[in-house]
């Protein structure tokens, strides 16, 4: 509830960039694209068919492809922190079956071709032992094809769109607590526990064209046209769309009570502009990914700004999760800086791997995938278990910003506030 991923994030597709168009297409229309790279693709032999599998004397190697440039940069540059600290940390502890971990990461530029063809290196020419996803759902969709391919089990941080599990895949883990279409659930609860009357009247749901995004919005207006609140605004803006004066003026002519906006990173920070310059704030802001980013929406916004502004996310710095406190002592002290949700999301991944590895005691991909499909894992994310076909079975936090900082208000027996900012408050 990347939400930082998407948010996992994507949160969660949580970006700090500008997106190109394209990744609005939706994931089906790679599809095809994925697929004639594949087929170039040789099968190798997987790690536990090797010999020298049980050899402890060296590291066990995961392989990772992220996009440290382009479009996913900051997401990607996050997910790379998180595994790095969780690496560190399980070193420190004596490794992984008592071997070293050893991160062989790769560079795929935020790009689908690039992507298939690092993991394809990473398992038939690397031959690395196990391997962790990549950022965002449209990354993730064609490397879990490879690996799918040849018969890893891949763990990924961000890639929560449907279609991801519409493949019935049998080694795809997505680790996060739910996928898009169930991720704004908790806020629906939340305007569903209000009294009648103080609940919104109409809603506004600008979304914008993204394959974690815009099923979030979709079903957070269908949930709430179900409970009866208005749709007076509905439209899908481009992945690459800058300006938003004139969303924003139609959202203003409206007034709707609610604005819920599918917002990546920029398009968000750019629509609160708007709203701001031409003086409409609606009771009710939520927004999908953006307000995880942390500093850089606060700073993007104003901080004043972001008070009472909603949005789900699926980690919190103060959660008593089993090594929690630990992860963000080590990411604070390595990196001088606090940590963003998509380096959590990343590390509650690769805890996801290292726990189903050392509860079948080998690098045996399908006793692994065996084991995750009929197991829970502790993670700082909370207790993670899937579906057949790697579709997590959880529920999101709703978290809000209150006084400068973000809040989980709800799950009650999660939340770190008793108290929600509502209605929003005018813009500063």
């Amino acid at each position: 509830m990347t939400a930082s991923s998407p948010s996992g994030n994507e949160t969660h597709a949580r970006s700090g960039l500008r997106v190109p168009h394209r990744r609005g297409r939706g994931l089906k229309a790679v599809a095809l694209g994925v697929v004639a790279a594949l087929a170039l693709a040789a099968c190798g032999t997987r790690p536990s068919e090797s010999a020298a599998a049980g050899d402890t004397s060296k590291p066990i190697v995961v392989g990772i492809s992220l996009p440290l440039t382009g479009d996913f940069a900051q997401p990607g540059s996050e997910a790379k922190r998180g595994y790095e600290v969780w690496r560190d940390m399980v070193n420190a502890k004596g490794g992984v079956l008592g071997r070293k971990v050893e991160l062989k990461i790769t560079d795929d530029a935020s790009n689908q071709d690039t992507v298939v063809a690092d993991y394809t290196k990473l398992i038939t020419q690397d031959k690395v032992d196990l391997l962790l996803g990549t950022f965002s759902s449209l990354l993730n969709y064609a490397a879990s094809a490879v690996a799918e391919k040849n018969g890893m089990v891949f763990v990924e941080p961000a890639g929560g769109a449907p279609n991801m599990f519409e493949r019935n895949f049998k080694y795809l883990f997505f680790a996060q607590q739910a996928t898009a279409p169930h991720q704004a659930d908790v806020f629906v609860d939340w305007i569903k526990s209000l009294p009648e009357a103080d609940r919104p009247k109409t809603a506004a749901y600008p979304t914008q064209d993204d394959p974690f995004a815009k099923p979030v919005i979709e079903s957070m207006q269908k949930q709430l046209e179900a409970l009866g609140v208005q749709t007076v605004y509905s439209e899908v803006y481009p992945a690459d769309a800058t300006n938003f004066q004139t969303i924003a003026s139609n959202l203003a002519a409206k007034k709707p009570d609610l604005v819920a906006q599918g917002a990546v990173f920029e398009d968000g920070v750019g629509l609160v502009r708007s709203l701001k310059q031409l003086n409409f704030s609606p009771k009710v802001l939520f927004q999908t990914s953006a307000p995880s980013n942390a500093g850089q929406y606060s700073d993007a916004v104003g901080l004043d700004n972001t008070e009472g502004v909603f949005y789900t996310v699926s980690w919190n710095e103060k959660a008593t999760t089993p090594l929690n406190a630990d992860f963000v002592a080590a990411y604070k002290k390595a990196y001088n800086a606090d940590p963003a949700e998509d380096a959590a999301d990343a590390f509650a991944s690769a805890q996801v791997l290292q726990t189903a590895t050392e509860k079948v005691g080998s690098i045996d991909q399908d006793k692994i995938r065996d084991w995750l499909h009929a197991n829970t894992v502790d993670t700082i994310l909370g207790p993670l278990s899937w579906e057949a076909t790697g579709e997590p079975k959880g529920q999101f936090l709703l978290a809000q910003w209150q006084s400068g900082k973000v809040e989980v208000v709800a799950p009650s027996d999660v939340a770190t506030s008793t108290t929600v900012v509502n209605p929003k408050p005018a813009w500063k």
